[in-house]
């Protein structure tokens, strides 16, 4: 994952907890991807901008795909299908939280050579994981739901999912990056050792204790007391893992641009071409049975709650093969998902109240009236959806399209306050 020890990790800088002095270019120009960066944009010239702008790129590539899923929420779709139109309206969308996760992790790398010691890149980790843990239990929850029906649903989702991961690697940290990296690896491939210690708990003591392996693995719907419960729909791991290879990961991009590209396509073109001789044999290996989906719908539908190794590799191998491509892209298209990959948690805050109020507009206008379907427990646990509400497919992009040009002027107008004001808040948001 790239040799580094922790004075590797921050050069030029205090390793005693004070306030880093002035690095090199390189080190300057470099921004977290955990926190994105607000200036125009890089020279192509400039290595350590030009990797910071794949970074983001690719971020706001998977960013614009989450989106579908998202709009899938309201259009009343399943996740996954029958037909191939709905079966990839879903699929594609799987790329956005490991990347997301990854990234995080890079990031993480990145913002310590900013900060320029460790205790400060902590107490960042720490406080930004706490604003993520906040943000999923209240804005985030009431702009899935537009209810306040608590006592039913609470939900852990992705960003909570993020926010426990950067506390945990406020910790983690402590270790060199090397060693992080191949820690994360080892939580990805061996995930199922978690499921020993549960099995291994007394009958008489499993019930008390099984809230913690929904909440580290598991998953699912916690019993709170009182008639509250809380659904875990990301669980810790994997997902730590994940976060902890992105923060390896980060080391080898600090490598002259070929070497980078070469590494870049060699560990993203590897892992995908593990995740297809795998999933490949053990579809052709087990013999469809009556009422099983077609053979591609079975290699691609890999489980994803909590995520499974071949769901990573197939999600996580072409997400870092594609980071050369990124280095490269110039043009309107590019911009934009540069502009979008530099205020993710910006963008995501704004998405899903964007989305639930065009849901509201398209009920409006196709029945006169908005349903209260629209304000059940989204996306987890909504009620019965009501006959003949399913959008069609051509409807839910069209709505999705609309909803990226208007997100579009909102991150625009925020990349720019970050790079204008150096506010200590704009880097939590």
């Amino acid at each position: 994952m790239g040799a580094t020890t922790h004075e590797g990790q921050y050069p030029h800088s205090h390793l005693d907890g004070s306030r880093a002095s002035p690095m090199n270019a390189a080190t300057v120009q470099t921004r977290s991807t955990a926190e994105p960066v607000g200036q125009t944009a890089p020279s192509p010239s400039n290595s350590a901008s030009t990797r910071l702008q794949s970074l983001d790129i690719v971020r706001g590539l998977v960013m614009v795909l989450m989106a579908i899923d998202h709009v899938r929420v309201y259009a009343g779709q399943p996740a996954g299908g029958p037909t191939a139109g709905i079966f990839f309206t879903r699929w594609i969308t799987n790329f956005a939280a490991p990347a997301f996760c990854f990234f995080a992790g890079t990031g993480a790398f990145m913002q310590g050579r900013k900060l320029g010691s460790m205790p400060a890149l902590s107490r960042y980790l720490l406080e930004r994981g706490a604003v993520l843990i906040v943000l999923e239990l209240t804005v985030i929850r009431e702009a899935w739901t537009f209810n306040v029906d608590y006592a039913h649903y609470i939900q852990g989702n992705v960003i909570w999912m993020l926010g426990w991961c950067m506390i945990l690697m406020a910790v983690l940290i402590r270790l060199p990056a090397k060693t992080l990296g191949w820690l994360g690896l080892f939580v990805i491939f061996a995930q199922r050792l978690m499921l020993v210690p549960a099995a291994l708990t007394p009958e008489a003591q499993r019930a008390a204790t099984a809230w913690i392996w929904q909440f580290l693995y598991v998953g699912g719907k916690v019993n709170l007391g009182h008639g509250y419960s809380f659904a875990v729909i990301y669980s810790i791991v994997p997902w730590i893992g994940v976060m902890a290879a992105g923060y390896g990961f980060g080391a080898l991009l600090l490598r002259d641009a070929a070497a980078r590209r070469r590494l870049c396509l060699r560990i993203g073109l590897s892992a995908t071409a593990l995740f297809v001789l795998v999933a490949g044999g053990l579809v052709l290996s087990h013999p469809p049975q009556p009422g099983d989906p077609p053979a591609l719908f079975r290699f691609l539908g890999q489980q994803k709650y909590p995520a499974s190794q071949l769901f990573l590799l197939m999600t996580l191998g072409p997400t870092i093969a594609l980071l050369p491509w990124a280095e490269r892209a110039r043009g309107a298209v590019a911009n934009a998902l540069l502009t979008f990959g530099r205020v993710p948690m910006f963008y995501y805050l704004l998405h899903i109240p964007l989305i639930h109020a065009l849901a509201i507009v398209v009920s409006l206008i196709r029945s006169g009236t908005v349903t209260p379907w629209l304000f059940g427990n989204h996306p987890w646990a909504p009620p019965a959806q009501p006959p003949g509400y399913m959008w069609s497919l051509g409807l839910l992009y069209l709505v999705f399209a609309v909803a990226i040009v208007l997100l579009y002027f909102p991150c625009r107008w925020y990349s720019g306050v970050k790079a204008r004001r150096r506010e200590s808040w704009l880097r939590y948001i």
